[in-house]
């Protein structure tokens, strides 16, 4: 017998799986490319289990100052953005305010190297559209939705029965989801969703699930983090999760999780595979890489030194804790002591603990960058992508936007 009446919690289960994370999923030291200015997003309290003995230290917000590179005005960036920028891009007078008054906000210096890894990340992701339609968004939707409620023995004409009720703009919930063709109009479906939760007696507490958007597909959480370290310059025409949406705020987050942390890689392309990845993800797959190198393994080259539960780090070891842990007499370190620096593996700090150290000393001549070797998995990709061609095609992008930069630069 079939259910004649979805159950509210039930329900919210079965919406919240349509959401999921496309490709994201988060510049130049004296060599403008491999330090930039600011490391402004620490973990949260919350993110740091307590140990026994030995625990990480207090996070704090690290405010570096830029790096010595040449100094241009705003006027000579607005030119060098004139000459850097795609001549074809529609709105292309709005993107170039938006990338200065972006650099400017988060105090990025004025360079080609800095401009143009964050217009090939636009390119890459958005393809120079403020709001990128999605094919057959709708469908995917629905299709997530029929797979979940599968499980429940629940079919999907059940679902699209219960959201026949209209939302705030007149529309049925189901004729929304219908006809979404952006991730825009997909967080507005959600956002109406939880604000009308009593009338269509859904749970009070039904958050949005949506978890990146925008041109540069920027993580809402790692934008709601940002904001409480660094003011966020415009005025708001709602919640940070409205401005990641639109397109200055979309290009402001994404800017800020590229190049605002100081990074120490020799090319622009492990800042692209971070960013994909996560923050030092590139330079933590070489600390792999190295530490396959000593125990003889082929641990995967993921840059997640820890285990992760609900993005905190779990008290569960690794595979790579584990084979530290096997080398603690070779390392000199104790258990809690390679708990309590590989908590740092997110932060620029990290590479200075005793573990990250003494790895290398043991390892030899090894590289201190490597490109994280991870499959990308969502419903909108149906071949196989990975971190490192993600980084690649980035790169690409960004050489030729490099060509297009005037020699006087």
């Amino acid at each position: 017998m079939l259910p004649s009446k979805l159950s509210p919690i039930l329900l919210c289960s079965l919406l919240a799986a349509c959401a999921s994370a496309p490709i994201i999923v988060p510049a130049p030291p004296p060599n403008p490319i491999a330090s930039a200015p600011l490391d402004v997003i620490p973990p949260t309290p919350s993110a740091i289990p307590s140990l026994p003995a030995i625990t990480a230290p207090p996070p704090v917000v690290v405010v570096v100052p830029p790096p010595a590179l040449k100094s241009i005005s705003q006027l000579e960036a607005q030119t060098l953005l004139n000459q850097l920028l795609p001549t074809k891009i529609s709105e292309r007078n709005g993107w170039k305010n938006d990338l200065l008054d972006g650099f400017t906000a988060l105090k990025i210096p004025y360079t080609p190297e800095y401009f143009c890894a964050v217009m090939a990340v636009i390119e890459q992701e958005s393809s120079w559209q403020g709001d990128p339609p999605v094919p057959g968004l709708g469908k995917i939707v629905w299709k997530q939705v029929e797979e979940k409620a599968g499980k429940y023995h629940i079919p999907l004409i059940a679902v699209q029965t219960a959201l026949l009720k209209s939302s705030p703009n007149g529309k049925s919930y189901k004729e929304r989801i219908d006809k979404l063709q952006t991730e825009a109009q997909m967080n507005n479906v959600f956002e109406d969703l939880a604000s009308d939760a009593k009338r269509l007696s859904l749970p009070f507490n039904m958050s949005n699930p949506i978890r990146t958007g925008g041109p540069m597909q920027v993580s809402v959480e790692f934008a709601e983090g940002h904001v409480r370290a660094w003011p966020y310059p415009y005025a708001r025409r709602g919640s940070v999760r409205s401005e990641v949406f639109s397109r200055k705020g979309g290009v402001y987050f994404g800017t800020a999780i590229l190049l605002q942390y100081p990074a120490p890689y020799s090319k622009m392309i492990y800042r692209f595979a971070d960013f994909n990845a996560g923050r030092y993800a590139s330079r933590n797959a070489a600390f792999q890489a190295a530490l396959n190198k000593l125990t003889h393994d082929s641990m995967d080259l993921d840059g997640d030194l820890l285990r992760y539960e609900n993005g905190n780090p779990s008290r569960q070891s690794s595979g790579t804790e584990k084979a530290l842990q096997s080398m603690g007499k070779r390392l000199n370190l104790s258990h809690e002591e390679i708990r309590r620096d590989l908590l740092l593996e997110k932060l620029s700090g990290f590479g200075q603990t005793p573990l990250y150290q003494r790895l290398f000393a043991l390892a030899g001549n090894m590289p201190r960058e490597a490109l994280p070797q991870i499959d990308l998995k969502s419903p909108k990709i149906t071949r196989k992508l990975t971190t490192e061609w993600f980084a690649k095609r980035v790169d690409g992008r960004y050489q030729t936007c490099l060509s297009r930069a005037p020699a006087a630069f």
